[in-house]
């Protein structure tokens, strides 16, 4: 089956290859974040110096993780959701552009479209008014005859049909779960990562957002509460393959780990 060169580098961050590029999605490429840890071996920076696009899909620190843009070739592209440019600027990135909801880009062989997403999208959290704001969005990458969904951080909405009607779809990078014991509004949890499938109908779904960050401490903490964090390191991936294979639909999940490689090279 073909397949763009794929790398999942954890969390929400792809390598991809399409269309002479070499994209990253929502790098996340440091040991930690904030208060979260990471749970595996953090991206070696040598392997980064030919990325020269990268495309965010929100705000939230562990998908537009200021320090992991910094360690990125000064001349890598970086794109962010319509109106969040100038903050991220004002923070040391120098080569920023946008991109909203409904766009499409080119970016030399490559074509982007920001797709919807159900998920908030200021800074510091769907509560806060105050502080940086832009739309959550997913992307729809195009190139070498072949069609790319990553979705970002989201929850269920109707406009998944809408980006399932705009042609078929090779590769869904579909998020499964996240870094806690317990998931907010805007996420997919396996169950909910199935209906996806169901509505997208990709040839092929990974599942991301799931094993490698955790808050610090938190899965060493003896009984339920830290039984409960190490499986979810783990686990939900294969409950959403499970539910996509129990549901009968045409779609393959592929499972896994972070700094695994699918595709072939381009």
């Amino acid at each position: 089956m073909d397949l763009p060169e794929t790398t999942f580098l954890g969390h929400s961050t792809l390598r991809l290859r399409m269309g002479g590029r070499t994209v990253l999605t929502d790098p996340l490429l440091t040991a930690a974040v904030g208060p979260l840890r990471r749970m595996v071996p953090a991206v070696p920076t040598a392997g980064l110096a030919d990325v020269d696009l990268v495309l965010i899909s929100h705000l939230h620190a562990d998908h537009l993780h200021l320090r992991s843009l910094r360690l990125l070739p000064r001349d890598t592209e970086i794109v962010v959701p319509a109106g969040a440019a100038g903050w991220v600027r004002r923070r040391g990135v120098p080569r920023v552009s946008e991109l909203a909801v409904g766009e499409t880009r080119t970016f030399g062989g490559l074509r982007v479209t920001g797709t919807p997403a159900e998920h908030s999208g200021h800074r510091w959290g769907p509560r806060l008014t105050h502080g940086p704001q832009a739309d959550a969005m997913g992307h729809l990458l195009e190139a070498d005859g072949l069609r790319v969904y990553a979705a970002g951080d989201t929850g269920l909405f109707p406009g998944l049909d809408d980006v399932a009607a705009q042609g078929p779809i090779d590769l869904a990078a579909l998020p499964v779960w996240g870094w806690g014991p317990s998931l907010g509004p805007g996420h997919l949890d396996p169950s909910g990562a199935a209906e996806a499938v169901r509505r997208l109908a990709p040839k092929v779904t990974l599942p991301v957002h799931w094993g490698t960050l955790a808050v610090t401490g938190l899965c060493s903490v003896p009984g339920r509460i830290g039984g409960r964090m190490r499986e979810l390191l783990v686990h939900p991936p294969h409950e959403f393959a499970a539910a996509v294979t129990a549901a009968g639909l045409p779609t393959r999940p592929l499972v896994v780990e972070p700094g695994a490689r699918v595709g072939a090279p381009v």
